[in-house]
Order: C-alpha cells, then sequence, then structure tokens
C-alpha cells in the first residue's frame, strides 16, 4: 500500500493543477474543483490496482474526474419538483412517474386558452429551432427528449460516444434557448 501511496502522491505533484484547472473550468467553483480532484485522488488510490498503463496516468486521472464531474452536474442540476399550482389546480410530483411522464392524462382545468395558445407558438418556434440543428444534434435531441431512447441505444444509432452523446445533448440545449428566445 505504500507503494501505491507514492506512486499517488507523485501524480498529485504531477497532474494536480492540471486536474484542478479542469474541474475549474467545468463547475466555476473553487471549492467544488477542489473536491473533485481530491476525490479523484481518493478513486485512484483505491482502483490503482485496475490502472493497466494502457494509457498515461494523467489520461486515466482525467477520465476518472469527467466521471466525478458528470456525477455531480447530475445531482446538483437535476429538476426537484415538488408542486406548483396554475389555475387554482395543485400539481405534484405524484402526479408523474419516475421519468417526468404524467400518470393521467393533464386534466384540461389546468390551461386555460392563452396558456394553449402561447404553448403552442413556443412548440412552433421550438420545432422550427430543432430543424435548424445539425442533423446529429437533431437527432440526439429527437431521441433523447420525443423518442425517450436510453443513451447507449442513442450513441449506437448515430455511432457516437457517450461524451460525445452529452456534449451534443449540452451544445444543442444553448442553441435551442438561444434561438428560442431570438424567434
Amino acid at each position: 500500500m505504500d507503494d501505491h501511496l507514492k506512486i499517488v502522491e507523485k501524480w498529485v505533484h504531477l497532474y494536480g493543477d492540471i486536474l484542478y484547472n479542469w474541474a475549474f473550468h467545468k463547475t466555476n467553483s473553487k471549492e467544488i474543483a477542489e473536491d473533485l480532484v481530491q476525490e479523484t485522488f481518493i478513486i485512484a488510490l483505491k482502483k490503482i490496482n485496475q490502472f493497466e498503463n494502457r494509457s498515461s496516468p494523467k489520461t486515466w486521472l482525467i477520465a476518472i474526474l469527467n466521471n466525478k464531474i458528470i456525477d455531480h452536474h447530475r445531482a446538483n442540476y437535476s429538476t426537484k419538483f415538488t408542486s406548483i399550482e396554475k389555475n387554482g389546480i395543485t400539481l405534484t410530483n405524484t402526479m408523474f412517474d419516475n421519468e417526468n411522464f404524467w400518470l393521467n392524462e393533464l386534466d384540461e382545468k389546468i390551461w386555460n386558452e392563452n396558456d394553449k395558445s402561447s404553448v403552442e407558438r413556443v412548440e412552433s418556434k421550438l420545432k422550427e429551432c430543432i430543424s435548424d440543428l445539425p442533423e446529429k444534434w437533431n437527432l440526439a435531441i429527437s431521441y433523447k427528449y420525443f423518442s425517450n431512447q436510453k443513451t447507449e441505444v442513442i450513441c449506437q444509432e448515430l455511432g457516437i460516444t457517450t461524451s460525445n452523446y452529452w456534449q451534443i445533448i449540452h451544445r444543442a440545449k444553448l442553441l435551442l434557448k438561444k434561438c428560442v428566445e431570438s424567434k
């Protein structure tokens, strides 16, 4: 174990700043970046026997860090919906399944005619913006949000890696936001 600890200590000195800069770039938070890098080295120490020298230690550590960053974003930026009131009707998270689909048909009383036309206008703009996306981006968004395909299936269908998929989804959402706001 002492040999493993010495190896990881060496990696901390060699790659600590690089990992921190990457984590800070991805999180925009000094504290979170420091925590994620620390967790990366802890995992590296625990799993050092699994490191097979097929890549450089830096590449292996960055892969661990990227997974920690993804886990951080998933845990901290997922929507935490509890309830909302609309037109005298309270919507709660119990009205949705685990994948955020309605358990029952939406009660017509919830939406008034003005809401429906506003939703239809936004929906129309969104469809127009989606059609303007590059083909792979359009397909990735459509498969994920309209066909509810699993990430693995979408990646296989589009012939892309998981990290490339998440990058495409992120960039497509940014473009869609900008496009809808401009229209």
